[in-house]
């Protein structure tokens, strides 16, 4: 985000999930663009951690909550007003991720990853509109899956195309107050996440997906927010951003041998 985003020279930014990965490298972004950022997040302890690695507690507000819960949400809505009194852009990153054959998924995981990345995404923005300025962006985290099938990932897949689908619905209902709304969709990008769900021994073959040749960065993803959020796509509204190195447009297949052979 630059503060060409808004004629208001002290934008403020709200990146849910900013403890970690994308989420902080994106509040990190926003402060070195001059914004004031609030991040959240479930755990106190992660959330003291990144105000200290943001180094900037006099321009963060680090607030706790769970996006699936509208009470947190309400607390939220509640302590940006009381703070800043406005909000003039929202990074809706709070998300999780779970990888399994659908025939053994459990309705409580089924429930804790619509739970979070589809009801915690509507609800964030349904609540932060009225702080909202005019004009304001609003960006979504959603994911390379949306456009492309991934054995394992049918749920979490699925709430990344609802939030997508949010994104160009919203865009069409905000347009005439002013407020833009696109998703950001990561291909694989090395964070705690991805850490978490890709196996050590099948990381060279994701690698080898990538036709960039290498897995991509959070602050990859950041450059990216900050563009959507940015003045410079003022008219760019409902659309989504691959940021995957070519993962989803580009087929690497035998690549390696026609480069050799050429």
């Amino acid at each position: 985000m630059t503060k060409s985003t808004t004629p208001l020279a002290d934008p403020i930014a709200l990146v849910t999930g900013g403890t970690s990965g994308i989420g902080l490298a994106t509040a990190r972004r926003f402060l070195a663009e001059g914004a004031r950022v609030v991040v959240t997040g479930r755990d106190q302890a992660r959330l003291d951690a990144a105000v200290d690695e943001l180094a900037g507690a006099d321009r963060v507000l680090a607030v706790r909550g769970d996006v699936a819960s509208t009470a947190d949400l309400d607390l939220l809505t509640a302590a940006i007003r009381d703070r800043y009194g406005r909000l003039d852009t929202v990074f809706a990153n709070a998300g999780v991720a779970s990888f399994e054959p659908s025939a053994d998924l459990t309705e409580a995981e089924f429930d804790r990853m619509v739970g979070i990345n589809f009801k915690g995404v509507f609800f964030t923005i349904q609540k932060m509109l009225p702080l909202l300025s005019r004009p304001a962006a609003i960006v979504i985290n959603a994911s390379w899956t949306l456009h492309r099938g991934l054995a394992g990932a049918a749920v979490y897949a699925a709430t990344k195309a609802a939030v997508h689908n949010l994104a160009r619905t919203l865009a069409a209902e905000l347009g005439p107050r002013g407020i833009r709304v696109n998703s950001v969709s990561p291909g694989y990008i090395e964070t705690p996440m991805f850490h978490d769900n890709v196996a050590v021994e099948t990381r060279a073959d994701v690698v080898a997906a990538v036709a960039a040749g290498r897995l991509g960065t959070a602050e990859d993803v950041a450059e990216a927010v900050a563009f959507l959020a940015s003045g410079a796509a003022s008219y760019v509204n409902g659309q989504d951003l691959v940021v995957d190195g070519g993962l989803v447009a580009v087929t690497t297949l035998g690549q390696t041998t026609r480069t050799k052979v050429a």
